[in-house]
């Protein structure tokens, strides 16, 4: 059984490292590690970073590993 990503994250296009922390996908640092080594895929408006919401589907699901 998959998990159906795309209805547990709230609509929007763009989230900062604060609500994705919210969330309680990532936290925060992890979420600066994995940007820092290119894994994640920003957008910077000010001096915040922001997460598309494709882009956290995309790492959970690519970070999934599914029961037999």
């Amino acid at each position: 059984m998959q998990t159906d990503y795309d209805s547990i994250i709230p609509p929007g296009v763009l989230f900062n490292l604060k609500e994705v922390e919210e969330m309680k996908i990532l936290k925060v640092a992890m979420a600066k590690k994995l940007i820092a080594k290119r894994e994640l895929e920003t957008v910077k408006i000010g001096n915040k970073l922001h997460l598309s919401r494709a882009v956290l589907i995309r790492y959970l699901g690519d970070n999934t590993i599914y029961a037999i």
